[in-house]
């Protein structure tokens, strides 16, 4: 009887949340050039990399998720043990994350259909004349926001947004190189008639993954740890630079 019990109590623990692994992380991001679906599975070499990292700090219980990037940043704002990625590093965000590690530096430009030859932007206060198309709570968003921009539409996801420009919704777009040669791609739009209007200089930075604050140190540091020695003997460079596409998608 005292047997019975005891396996029953042992298999309520092991039931209970608090029993659970303090080490199951929930890795979230979005769709980018460097984050795919292929099938039910998150790929690509944002992926490679996260999966990579995990594994060297020997944490095996995770999941990665896609989500529109509005939801992916909320998580990783309020919930513990959620691992988000490819998320732009800004004075703002400083204090808000749990740094881990950077995987690669990103610029990024206005961009207009060429044929809008009416658009003409020589510097940030002549863009706010324009209806520029956002991604909600993405750092283009934010930053936009903070510079006074009100002529903003705001879309869930990156592939909508480019969709705004092409149907003429909207006048400009930020976007990196390497995600406008990936919008092009999937929109199967010749990136020709896409042209970069304005460099947008103060957002140059670095793409990291960044743990929620309520994160455990300790799970930090090893994810950390693993991340630095990933870096120091090439792997993040030699995953990260092999997707790298020219400006024109070829």
């Amino acid at each position: 009887m005292k047997s019975a019990l005891l396996i029953l109590l042992t298999g309520i623990a092991a039931l209970s949340p608090i029993a659970a692994s303090a080490e199951s992380v929930r890795a979230v991001t979005e769709a980018s050039p460097y984050v795919t679906l292929q099938g039910n599975q998150v790929a690509g070499p944002a992926t490679e990399v996260l999966e990579k990292t995990l594994a060297t700090a020997g944490i095996k219980d995770f999941k990665v998720n896609i989500y529109p990037w509005a939801r992916a940043y909320d998580m990783a704002l309020s919930e513990p043990n959620v691992l988000i990625y490819l998320i732009a590093r800004t004075p703002e965000r400083e204090k808000q994350f749990h740094w881990v590690g950077e995987f690669i530096q990103v610029r990024y430009f206005l961009y207009r259909l060429k044929e809008r030859a009416d658009i003409a932007v020589q510097n940030l206060d002549a863009a706010r004349n324009y209806v520029i198309g956002v991604m909600r709570d993405d750092t283009r968003h934010q930053y936009l926001t903070r510079q006074g921009f009100s002529r903003l539409v705001v879309s869930a996801q990156v592939a909508e947004n480019f969709a705004q420009l092409l149907n003429r919704k909207v006048d400009m777009v930020p976007l990196s190189e390497n995600g406008a040669s990936t919008q092009c791609r999937q929109a199967n739009f010749d990136c020709a008639s896409l042209e970069k209007v304005l460099p947008l200089e103060e957002l140059n930075t670095g793409l990291y993954m960044a743990y929620s604050l309520s994160t455990p140190p300790e799970l930090v540091a090893r994810t950390k740890a693993a991340f630095e020695q990933l870096r120091g003997n090439g792997t993040v460079r030699r995953i990260m630079e092999a997707r790298t596409v020219a400006p024109n998608g070829k």
